[in-house]
């Protein structure tokens, strides 16, 4: 019986077409045509394990490779026909293959199923976006570096609760991301190495009967060995979970930055200008220079969490093995790492362009008596005061400060010793946000010193 409009992969068990709504619903081809080179590379692995195995001949591995390598040139190209019909990219590489090679395009799917293929492929792929993030992700470090390095005496505030709390350098600051860049890329490779194991052999669910080296093909693929369990390996999308999780903070890691960098570039803090690059204009205000690369990336922080959470919930309530909701696992992935890559791209473009206004900052970084803590360590260090003493009496003399509308260092030493008496003018030595910074220069502090340090150590552990 002739199949009349069936798909020829599996038109064989049936008698008519799927309707064109669950032909659109069903078809995947639209997106994970992403996956083509790895789908090319997986199947020339596969290719030559069979003809290894004496599976098939040594002529026909031959003319299916060079069909394979025909393909490949014409995606490249962008001559290839993608075909909805055909549903996904595995079907469109293996029917143009048959019409390059003929039936001999057949037996490449010897001992093997679409569910270890896209699987191993999609692993191929998150394995490669990986590699390239975290390249991203360097330069954006070594990008946060070279700035902290021109800024290491850069004096601004230091924030808590988003008050005035203690000066730090800019530099300083600055490396903080660069901390935060360092875990996120360990993140990815923690994800990398978990996994890094070849899903192909395993075929539909229960493994084949062929007699097939899974290590053959893991090596040549670069995976540190095969998995261990059939039904696990179909099923399995915990490497895009990681995937996901990992870009989530890198993603959460970017928006905290931006949203700094929408204050610091605002009228009410001047601390930075962004250029005209990475901003934009109002269609009704003449004056206004908006943040707007800044602010898209906090937003798409939220659109990369959404991508985890979406598969997430996919996943929740599936059997095992394989389930054709799991074919709504690489829109996310996709989605999240072509909206990384691009916020990523962004921040250090930002980072480039930007005017810092240092002397701006050092005057805010003097506001709302920063030097409190100082004082303290003063009483502590010169009159053997103990520090929760010193903590009280520091309060004090701030509030002195603050009823007569003055600094620290402006106020007399009369009325410092009003509240202790033993203070002495050698407290004035240290009642400058200069000496502030300065003196915190223990290990992992602000002090230009210590910056420069934190910039050695990232370059040696980055060279």
């Amino acid at each position: 019986m002739t199949v009349k409009n069936a798909n020829p992969m599996w038109g064989g068990r049936f008698t008519s077409s799927p309707s064109e709504v669950m032909q659109k619903m069903n078809a995947s081809i639209t997106f994970d045509q992403r996956l083509a080179f790895q789908d090319i590379r997986a199947s020339r692995a596969h290719c030559n394990m069979l003809v290894a195995c004496q599976i098939i001949s040594p002529s026909d591995g031959s003319l299916i490779i060079k069909g394979l390598d025909q393909i490949e040139g014409e995606i490249s190209a962008g001559e290839f026909q993608f075909k909805e019909v055909l549903e996904d990219i595995h079907m469109n590489i293996e029917n143009r293959l048959g019409q390059i090679i003929g039936p001999t395009a057949g037996k490449l799917h010897t001992a093997r199923s679409r569910n270890d293929q896209v699987i191993t492929d999609f692993r191929l792929w998150v394995r490669d976006a990986i590699g390239a993030i975290n390249l991203h992700l360097l330069e954006l470090q070594n990008t946060l570096v070279s700035t902290a390095e021109k800024h290491s005496e850069t004096v601004m505030p230091g924030y808590t609760h988003m008050q005035s709390a203690q000066p730090v350098t800019f530099g300083h600051h600055l490396m903080a991301y660069c901390e935060m860049i360092e875990r996120d890329r360990s993140r990815f490779s923690d994800a990398k190495r978990r996994m890094n194991q070849c899903p192909l052999g395993v075929a539909a669910l229960a493994g084949t009967t062929f007699p097939i080296d899974r290590n053959h093909t893991s090596d040549a693929l670069g995976f540190d060995r095969p998995t261990a369990n059939s039904l696990d390996t179909v099923s399995d999308r915990d490497f895009a979970i990681d995937f996901l999780a990992a870009a989530s903070v890198a993603a959460v890691h970017l928006s905290r930055f931006a949203e700094e960098l929408v204050l610091w570039s605002s009228p009410q803090f001047r601390f930075i200008v962004l250029s005209d690059a990475f901003t934009t204009g109002s269609s009704i205000m003449p004056q206004k220079k908006n943040p707007d690369a800044a602010e898209l990336i906090r937003g798409k922080s939220g659109r990369i969490i959404g991508d985890l959470t979406s598969l997430l919930i996919v996943l929740k309530g599936l059997p095992l093995a394989y389930s054709k909701d799991l074919q709504e696992d690489k829109e996310p992935v996709f989605d999240t790492y072509d909206n990384l890559i691009l916020s990523i791209c962004a921040m250090k473009g930002m980072l480039e362009d930007m005017k810092v206004n240092s002397e701006t900052m050092r005057q805010a970084a003097g506001a709302g008596f920063p030097e409190a803590t100082d004082l303290a360590d003063w009483l502590v260090c010169n009159l053997d005061i103990p520090f929760r003493s010193a903590h009280s009496i520091s309060a004090k003399i701030v509030q002195q400060a603050e009823e007569r509308g003055c600094t620290l260092k402006e106020l007399d030493l009369k009325t410092m010793q009003s509240v202790e008496p033993r203070i002495h003018n050698g407290i004035f030595d240290i009642l400058s946000v200069d000496s502030c910074v300065s003196r915190r220069n223990s290990y992992g502090g602000t002090s230009p010193e210590s910056v420069k340090e934190q910039i050695r150590q990232f370059r040696i552990n980055n060279h």
